[in-house]
This record gives structure tokens, sequence and C-alpha cells, in this order.
């Protein structure tokens, strides 16, 4: 019997990097290993307690954390605002479609290290199961609208659906998106079908 979903949780995501194993042996040297500081909500992921500086043509960002697992490419989300700080013009793309997007200078004390491209905007997106994707009469990669009730209620549409038993319910907002709305961790967001 598929379970009723009303609602789900909306989690803001702060900018972060994914390194690559081969990046992260330059930037913190031979054999270096992500160093688990907590779990994320979704399985498997974790914050590391490592952290870098991003710079880009007219700024730079101290602090920006690691995420792990290590992943097959390097890749750094960004909110529209820091890549304004930073000068430059990061894609709107899901993430792993890194391809043609934004070169960045990642710093770690006197280790320097330019990516070619990696940087972008995270798209708005919910992480879901199987069963989850059936309960919304949803499915993978389709786009939709959602519904969030806050002090300043507003509907994100383009909020792309990615399913897979390896996820945890869960919609991703950046910090732009959440501010704009006045929105905090775990606010409930409700899916909005374009049929509807």
């Amino acid at each position: 019997m598929t379970t009723v979903i009303k609602t789900f949780p909306v989690a803001i995501s702060a900018r972060h990097i994914h390194l690559s194993e081969e990046d992260l042996q330059t930037l913190f040297g031979p054999n270096a290993t992500l160093t688990m500081d907590f779990d994320l909500s979704q399985p498997g992921q974790f914050a590391a307690k490592e952290r870098v500086s991003i710079e880009g043509p007219k700024g730079i960002i101290h602090n920006v954390r690691v995420l792990g697992p290590v992943r097959a490419a390097t890749q750094v989300e960004v909110s529209r605002t820091d890549a304004m700080k930073l000068g430059i013009h990061p894609p709107l793309r899901q993430s792993g479609d890194i391809d043609n997007s934004a070169s960045i200078k990642l710093i770690y004390g006197e280790r320097e290290l330019v990516i070619p491209q990696g940087v972008i905007i995270a798209q708005a997106h919910i992480h879901m199961t199987e069963e989850d994707a059936q309960a919304l009469a949803v499915h993978n990669n389709e786009v939709v609208a959602v519904e969030v009730v806050s002090e300043r209620p507003v509907t994100f549409r383009g909020v792309v659906v990615r399913v897979s038993n390896d996820f945890s319910l869960e919609m991703h907002i950046d910090t732009d998106e959440a501010n704009a709305g006045f929105i905090e961790q775990q606010t409930q967001g409700k899916l909005v079908k374009a049929s509807s």
C-alpha cells in the first residue's frame, strides 16, 4: 500500500564543494582523505571538516565546506549572490551537469588549484525514492512546482524530481531562494502539479 505524502521537508543548501580524488590529493596532500564532521540528510553523504577558499576575478570566499564522499569530478555549488561576489557566471544546472560550466580557483593554505569547469548554481530539486515518487505521482526528471508556506509564501517553479532508492525525501534549495521566501531549514513544501 502506497503511503500518502502531503508535504515534505525543504533543506537549504549553502555553498559547498565536491572534490575528485585527484583534486583532493592536490589540495590536501598525498594520501589525504576527507574527515567526516557530521552526516547529511541524504544517505551516505557527509559534511567533511576540510574547508577551502574559492577565488574568482572579483573576490574570494573563505571557509567553503567540502562534502563527501569524493566524486568522479570536482563540482562547486554557489548561489547567484556568491557568483556576483566572485565575478563569475555559473549556469543553473542539475548536480553533476558541469560541462562548459564556470571556472574557479580553489585554495588551501599554500596550495592552489584552478578547475577549468565545475562551478554551477544548483537547480532546485526534490530527492525521493521510487515509493515516494509513486505516492506523489511524479517520475524521475519531471519538472514540477512546489509551494512553500512561510511568512513570505512562495511557489518554486522549475523544480526537478530526482528519483533513486538511495535518496531520502527532501527538497533542496540554495540560500538565495531560502532568503527570498523567508524559509528556514525543514520548512514543509507541497507539490503543485502543472495539470492541477
